[in-house]
């Protein structure tokens, strides 16, 4: 059996579906997703067996997105256990400058470490011989010099990018060439959307209204 591990640039995905959902509110409902189950569409699971889902984000500042996303990673830990894990970075005030008249210096929040904590759980992955083929969910262009170290030192480890909704990159696509759309799979989300109540004899957790 072929090991299997996805990779989610959290950042990128969710971005790209939230693009996605403002030209089709449909999309809005798939942020409440199985990551697992979506995951399992993708591979033939007679040949491949799916070792983990990994979900690289950093923790929000707003109440009511910190909430959202806590009822997400905890309704997909209690239906995946350990398959299913998250990897958190930070976000920190980046000073930018107006480019309009006023010049005035603002702060805008700029997401930290997701980019070098996904190259390097990759590369520690190849390293330790637990995956063989890695699933990389981004169209960020940074990972490029991770993906090349591992077809250069780990040549027999495959690596394929699937772009998120809305989202694309010129240099992932000429390195990886083919990737897939996941714009184009809508199917496989809808397939994956949890229950509004995800529950056990202990926990429940509800779907954001603002999901639905």
């Amino acid at each position: 059996m072929k090991r299997v591990i996805f990779y989610f640039d959290g950042f990128n995905f969710y971005n790209g579906l939230k693009a996605k959902s403002k030209i089709d509110t449909q999309w809005k409902e798939y942020y409440w997703l199985d990551f697992v189950k979506f995951a399992n569409q993708f591979i033939d699971l007679d040949t491949h067996e799916l070792v983990s889902v990994k979900y690289f984000t950093a923790k929000p500042t707003d109440a009511g997105q910190i909430s959202r996303q806590s009822a997400l990673f905890s309704a997909n830990k209690l239906l995946n256990g350990e398959k299913f894990q998250v990897i958190k970075g930070q976000y920190q005030n980046k000073d930018i400058k107006c480019r309009a008249t006023c010049r005035q210096i603002f702060q805008q929040q700029e997401e930290k470490k997701t980019d070098v904590s996904i190259a390097t759980s990759m590369l520690i992955d190849c390293f330790n011989n637990l995956v063989d083929n890695i699933i990389l969910i981004t169209a960020d262009s940074d990972q490029v010099p991770a993906i090349q170290a591992i077809k250069r030192q780990f040549p027999d480890k495959k690596v394929k990018v699937y772009f998120p909704p809305e989202r694309s990159s010129t240099e992932l696509l000429s390195l990886c060439n083919p990737v897939v759309y996941l714009g184009g799979n809508e199917n496989k989300f809808i397939n994956s959307v949890m229950s509004d109540l995800v529950t056990n004899s202990i926990k429940t957790y509800t779907r954001p209204i603002s999901w639905k």
